[in-house]
């Protein structure tokens, strides 16, 4: 996934006072949106997930809560008037929660693919990965334009994590097609699984604290040791 580089700090230094709380409003209204989505995402997707024994529709579900702590934490640092201090407590909070989600959807998948849950056909899961996948991208977009203008690696990197649930709610929609159209309940048990490799990827990020820690060109491929955040 290419993202859009960060501005100089030099650049950064001629935003008015102004603009920068313009932005920082905005950064809040984003978040406010991604964690209202997610809590209707993650509930349809649990109850929906529960009924037809998906795996892969319980680990979206899950997978939603966490991107609601992700914006929760993005919200909760924009609320401090030095928010980076706050940020490497967010980071290993948001960490542990993918780790938990991992194990979880991991042993969930694996009763699936072992014949211990019979994966029923889902309406209501269809759709809601369709309209995820319109949507979560269209979220990401806005949330890394205005991270990168505000010169913030935290909102650039939750960007991407939203962008993440995006390719998520793909693989979760092809898994239950394949399972509704084709009879192939095993797909369920793989989309699952592709969740909980994503989600330990990301909280091992999370928990080393990469999104401070790096540089910003790692993750606006920039070629500068600047590092925005630490």
């Amino acid at each position: 996934m290419s993202t859009v580089g960060l501005p100089s700090p030099r650049l950064l230094a001629q935003l008015s006072p102004a603009r920068r709380a313009t932005l920082q409003r905005r950064i809040r209204w984003i978040v406010a949106a991604t964690i209202a989505y997610n809590v209707v995402e993650a509930i349809v997707a649990l109850s929906a997930g529960t009924v037809a024994s998906s795996a892969a529709l319980v680990g979206f579900g899950l997978d939603s809560i966490v991107e609601v702590l992700s914006a929760a934490a993005v919200a909760w640092q924009f609320s401090s008037s030095d928010p980076h201090r706050r940020e490497r407590v967010a980071l290993r909070v948001i960490a542990l929660s993918f780790f938990g989600l991992a194990a979880f959807v991991s042993v969930d998948a694996a009763r699936s693919l072992l014949g211990f849950a019979e994966v029923q056909h889902s309406t209501v899961g269809i759709v809601l990965a369709a309209v995820s996948v319109v949507i979560m991208p269209a979220f990401s977009l806005f949330e890394r334009r205005t991270g990168k203008e505000l010169g913030s690696a935290s909102a650039v990197a939750d960007s991407k994590q939203t962008l993440i649930c995006s390719y998520l709610s793909a693989a979760v929609l092809i898994g239950l097609v394949l399972n509704s159209t084709l009879g192939w309940a095993w797909a369920d048990g793989v989309a699952a699984l592709v969740i909980a490799g994503f989600a330990v990827r990301e909280g091992v990020e999370a928990w080393r604290g990469d999104a401070c820690k790096r540089p910003v060109s790692s993750l606006t491929s920039e070629n500068t040791d600047t590092c925005d955040c630490c």
